[in-house]
């Protein structure tokens, strides 16, 4: 018979299977809750980030919820601590989280070498600590990270020294980011080429020593984008990247590449991206275009030969098509005219010939259409601007012929047209010239002809229409041009009166009316030509007199009134001007020259003027006027000496009567001030402090106000700063004036404002400047901004490029001149475009040394006890250490080369930026094109090439590392050499005796490099090639 188990004995049976079966649950619990003490150790350990707030052990809060964590089956797989502001150090027990697999760190300040830390992590899959401040080499033995990791990106950090072959010990890898970055030894490209897995690799932007693309790259074969810019590659491109059939994206741009481009390499069929431009590449580009999904393709700056291929025109993805600065020559194909998705065609300095493709423009959104500098004949495409989009017209100095594209009139989106130097005839659509963008048109040297219409563009700030046949009058309504800035109108056959509306342009610059039929009177009356520099109307058939009112203009160095029919004599106030050029030969002028313009500097000027005397003409005016020849002598003695001695008696009392004023009204007030000249004056403490007035103040800040004070004797001006006072001075301020004083009352520089003068008495100081007739660089930048400009100080209007460029290199010039010729060293400490100030020619003159410090030897860092900055302008060291040196003056004047190029404020970024992180990101990061971060108030085709490398140049100077910075004598050589200064040859080498051991060959700082981006290799120096490989 079976016996029934009792109840009682199933008990013990029971109780186990239940121990069993809650096991599970309590080894997750407990996991749990380790976990949670990891994370809130590893909050500690990062010093509590405000972002991470939400990671607490308050009752019912779940990790696996918390910001930047992710589970998998309760255990924590992934950490996103991506932009939180860390600036700690990684914890080595981040690692005890044995599930973790994916690691973000990206945008935080983290700062010292390589973390380790993460070899303890064996199933790490996912590791981006890219945009940090991390330092040193990558360790040797970086293959100990774990096994499984696919994806690691160090980009955007300082690291240093090798990149090391253990690195191909990481059999998983997949994609590997390691642009812009310091390294400057070997790149172990072969040991990568075993990398069978990668299917990502960036590492541009770093300075290599020089190397070559191994074969072994060919064995990547999963790979799909490749960018290796600015690397100091050297060698041909092997053709074994040809072989990499699932390639997308290729940039080899910017290195010392040669030889031929492979043949295969047209004929990956992914391909979508190529950048090869600026290497030394030579021969045809290959016939056989089977690359039929390229979106955009880019070989300019090379030595390419040959035609154009047919191929390309079956691109149908293809929207950007630059082939400029090469020597390509034959037709363009009239496919590529026919492409529906171009959006930019730059094919200019190549020898390319016949007629353009007609359909440009009609099948696509053209918006960047540049041919200049070839050969083409025959008529501009008449579809040019269909699509509704074209920003620039550039097609001069070729062979074209027709007249202007009638479709041009109704073109609103165009904003440059160049195209002069061809054989263009016709009249210009009427509706072209009111355009309501358009901001330049250069069509001289052609054979334009018609009249001048009614109506221009407010927005037009330059008309250049000199050498055509352009006839009729000016019309009055030229003053609605309210922004024109350079009118160029010479050679033409412009008939009638100079109307006076034109001199209603207060930011006219430049006039040029000379070789036209104008007659009738120069404008008597002038209502605001404040900024006129060059005014010529010679060589017209003008008559009466020169109107005295010409001598008031403040700015004007040009003067051209010659071969005209002028009479009457010529005003004493043109002898107030500060003239480099005079002609007012060939005219009816009689009388005598003006005191201050008989000198040997216009010895020509006055010439073919029969009726003029002077002390350099033949008729030197010694003979006097004949009513006093005929009183007697005795008579004519007898009135002089009575005349004088009334004089004198009359100036004995007022001199005694006005002394006596002078020292009753001021002697109580003038006796506690003390004045310390520095220059020669030429008034005196008096003439300053009784016209600090609230009706002279122009400026208020931090530190003081600013007045303008005119001196009625000299007819001049200067600025003087008051120090606030509060009772007696306290001891910053005191710091400020003495630095100030220190500095600039023992240098002198013509880019560093001149201190006249200080005066003091125990409660108050001024400071005595010359005056600076445009103000700040600040205001001319961004004052249309903010809407704080003063209409009769400051000009509505924008800085052209040629000016922007030439304030650059002023400004280059002082900090230079502080930074290498004084001793001991000065630095600015606050460089920032509200200190850079600006006289009536645009000279850039550095001011505000209330923070400035003298170094105490060469070359050697510096104990702050106060940080001083703005931000936007500070160097990132300078917030962290009190030790600082010129490098900070260079990452400040690297930012104002930003606002230059960009027209952006310093703390105008995007997402809480600084503008100086937002220019990185725009080209490491995001890899947008240079161009489409410029100005585009500035922007024209002429300007591209150097603007583009003035912002690589402020990319140098803003480096993270104050080591990475080049020293403000480099700077200046890089835009001396590559600038367009002609118009300010002269003034650079007038200043040549201040700053001559910067301009002398003491080291070839950038001999061995290369890299600006868009610049033809023939016409550029080492100086140029070298700059992105620094950036």
């Amino acid at each position: 018979m079976t016996k029934t188990p009792s109840p009682s004995s199933k008990f013990p049976f029971i109780l186990f299977l239940l121990h069993v079966f809650s096991l599970p649950f309590s080894v997750n619990s407990q996991s749990i809750n380790q976990e949670q003490t990891i994370l809130l150790k590893l909050k500690q350990g990062l010093n509590n980030p405000p972002a991470l707030s939400s990671w607490n052990n308050s009752p019912g809060s779940n990790h696996c919820n918390w910001i930047g964590v992710t589970c998998r089956d309760n255990s924590i797989t992934e950490l996103k601590l991506n932009n939180i502001t860390i600036a700690n150090k990684i914890p080595p027990f981040i690692c005890d989280l044995k599930n973790l697999t994916h690691v973000d760190f990206s945008y935080n300040n983290i700062p010292g070498e390589f973390p380790t830390v993460f070899y303890n992590c064996s199933k790490l899959q996912f590791l981006d600590i890219s945009q940090n401040r991390f330092i040193g080499p990558i360790p040797a033995d970086i293959s100990r990270l774990s096994t499984t990791l696919e994806y690691l990106s160090l980009q955007a950090n300082n690291f240093s020294g090798n990149v090391p072959a253990s690195l191909g010990n990481l059999p998983a890898l997949k994609q590997l980011y390691l642009i812009q970055n310091q390294f400057n030894g070997t790149f172990a490209a072969r040991e990568i080429g075993n990398l069978s897995n990668l299917e990502e690799l960036s590492i541009g932007f770093n300075n290599f020593l020089p190397w070559s693309i191994p074969k072994e790259f060919g064995q990547l074969k999963k790979l799909w984008y490749l960018r290796m810019d600015v690397t100091n590659l050297m060698g041909e491109i092997p053709v074994e990247l040809g072989e990499l059939v699932d390639l997308e994206q290729l940039d080899l741009s910017t290195n010392n590449l040669t030889g031929k481009l492979p043949d295969n390499l047209f004929l990956l069929k992914n391909l979508r991206l190529l950048y090869l431009y600026d290497n030394q590449l030579s021969g045809e580009i290959p016939r056989n275009i089977e690359t039929f999904n390229l979106v955009e393709i880019d070989l300019s700056m090379n030595e390419l030969i040959g035609i154009i291929p047919e191929g390309f025109g079956q691109c149908q993805n293809l929207n950007h098509f630059d082939m400029y600065a090469n020597r390509l020559s034959g037709e363009v194909p009239a496919s590529i005219g026919r492409l529906p998705s171009l959006i930019g065609t730059r094919l200019f300095r190549n020898n390319l010939s016949g007629i353009l493709p007609p359909d440009f423009g009609l099948y696509s959104k053209l918006k960047e259409f540049q041919v200049n500098d070839n050969l083409f004949t025959g008529n501009l495409p008449e579809n040019l601007c269909a699509g509704g989009v074209l920003d620039g017209l550039v097609a001069f100095s070729n062979n074209l012929t027709g007249g202007l594209p009638k479709s041009l009139e109704k073109c609103n989106s165009l904003r440059w047209v160049h195209i002069h130097n061809n054989s263009f005839t016709g009249e210009v659509p009427a509706g072209f010239w009111s355009l309501t963008n358009l901001l330049t048109v250069i069509i001289h040297d052609n054979a334009f002809y018609g009249e001048f219409p009614d109506r221009l563009s407010w927005n037009l700030s330059r008309v250049e229409m000199s050498n055509n046949r352009f006839s009729g009058r000016i019309p009055s309504a030229i003053n609605e041009s309210t922004n024109l800035m350079v009118f160029l109108a010479s050679n033409n056959l412009f008939s009638g009166e100079v109307p006076v509306e034109l001199t209603a342009l207060r930011q006219l610059d430049s006039l040029f009316l000379d070789g036209n039929r104008l007659s009738g009177q120069i404008p008597r009356r002038i209502i605001s030509w404040r900024s006129l520099t060059t005014l010529n109307l010679s060589r017209n058939q003008l008559t009466g007199e020169i109107p005295p009112i010409l001598g008031s203009l403040p700015d004007l160095t040009v003067l051209d009134l010659s071969n005209n029919q002028l009479s009457g004599g010529i005003p004493s106030e043109i002898a107030r001007l500060r003239l480099n050029f005079l002609n007012f030969s060939s005219n009816q002028l009689t009388g005598r020259i003006p005191t201050g313009l008989e000198n040997s500097g216009h010895e020509d000027s006055f010439l073919n003027n029969t009726g003029l005397c002077g002390i350099n003409l033949r008729n030197n005016c010694i003979s006097g006027p004949r009513s006093l020849k005929r009183l007697p002598a005795r008579l004519l003695a007898m009135i002089i000496v009575l005349c004088g001695a009334i004089l004198l008696i009359v100036l004995f009392f007022a001199f005694f009567a006005f002394k006596d004023y002078q020292r009753r009204k001021h002697a109580g007030d003038l006796s506690s001030y003390k004045l310390t000249s520095f220059q020669r004056l030429d008034f005196t403490e008096s003439e300053i402090l009784s016209n600090l007035t609230e009706n002279n103040v122009i400026g208020s800040g931090g530190s003081g106000k600013v007045y303008r004070v005119d001196i009625n004797r000299t007819r001049s001006c200067v600025a003087v700063k008051k120090i606030w006072n509060k009772g007696k001075l306290d001891q910053m301020q005191e710091k400020e004036y003495d630095a100030e004083v220190q500095i600039l009352g023992t240098i002198l520089h013509l880019n560093i404002v001149k201190l006249l003068c200080c005066i003091s008495n125990e409660k108050s100081m001024f400071l005595v400047y010359e005056y600076m007739e445009n103000r700040s660089l600040d205001r001319w930048l961004h004052g249309n901004k903010r809407g704080s400009l003063v209409t009769n100080s400051v000009h509505h209007s924008v800085l052209d490029w040629p000016r922007r460029m030439h304030i650059a290199v002023g400004a280059a010039q002082g900090l230079c001149y502080m930074h290498h010729s004084c001793s001991p060293s000065i630095i600015h400490r606050d460089m920032k475009t509200s200190n850079i100030l600006l006289d009536s020619e645009f000279n850039a003159k550095i001011a505000d040394f209330g923070f400035a410090k003298m170094l105490g030897k060469q070359g050697e860092a510096d104990t702050m006890s106060v940080v001083a900055g703005t931000f936007g302008y500070m160097a990132p060291e300078y917030a962290h250490t009190t030790k600082v040196d010129e490098k900070i003056d260079v990452y400040s004047f690297g930012v104002v080369l930003l606002e230059l190029v960009t027209g952006r404020e310093a703390k105008e970024g995007d997402n809480n930026t600084c503008l100086a992180e937002w220019a990185w990101r725009q080209l490491i990061q995001d890899g947008n094109r240079i161009d489409n971060a410029l100005d585009e108030d500035v922007k024209e085709p002429c300007y591209l090439d150097e603007m583009m490398m003035v912002f690589k140049l402020g990319l140098m100077c803003t480096g993270t590392l104050p080591a990475s910075r080049p020293p403000m004598k480099d700077v200046l050589q890089i835009l001396l050499r590559n600038g367009s200064l002609q118009a300010y040859k002269e003034k650079i080498v007038q200043t040549e005796n201040d700053v001559a051991p910067l301009l002398t060959a003491t080291t070839d700082y950038f001999a061995s490099k290369k890299g600006s981006r868009k610049k033809r290799t023939s016409d550029i120096t080492d100086e140029v090639h070298s700059l992105a490989s620094i950036v």
